[in-house]
């Protein structure tokens, strides 16, 4: 059963980082363009721009979640969306209570430990980082100097 499981082990981290890269960008479109019922508190709004932190915070959403979605730069991008979660949550969230549940902090926190994650894991399956490493890797040919020599 542990085998099996773990073979399907790069195809569940893919479909993870799909959701949570729709997620994150869904909220940084509805941040921006004020789709989807817009930016939170705002009556279907946007955050007006260059306001901080929201409109940056939006930023972050829409172009790492993004490319956490693609899998592309998957791990640089979900560092960059766990910190900005780290920092929503002790910045906003933490100042009301302690805990997640009390401040209204465990979006903040579940996707700061999703993408802190997928820091670690990379993108599983579906992502377009393994189709970038797959190309560098068969047009790159060993020079001369770097090929084997046969003995």
């Amino acid at each position: 059963m542990s085998a099996r499981l773990n073979s399907a082990q790069p195809y569940a981290i893919g479909l993870f980082r799909v959701i949570a890269g729709l997620l994150f960008t869904v909220h940084g479109a509805a941040s921006l363009f004020g789709v989807l019922g817009g930016a939170m508190g705002t009556h279907g709004g946007t955050v007006e721009a260059g306001t901080w932190p929201g409109w940056y915070a939006a930023v972050i959403q829409l172009v790492a979640g993004g490319l956490v979605l693609l899998g592309l730069g998957t791990r640089g991008a979900a560092l960059v969306a766990s910190g900005s979660m780290a920092f929503a949550y002790f910045d906003v969230h933490q100042q009301a209570a302690l805990w997640p549940i009390q401040n209204g902090g465990e979006l903040s926190v579940l996707f700061c430990w999703s993408f802190l994650l997928l820091v670690f894991t990379g993108s599983g399956a579906f992502g377009l980082d393994r189709l970038v490493t797959r190309r560098t890797a068969t047009t790159r040919q060993p020079s001369a100097e770097q090929a084997p020599i046969a003995a």
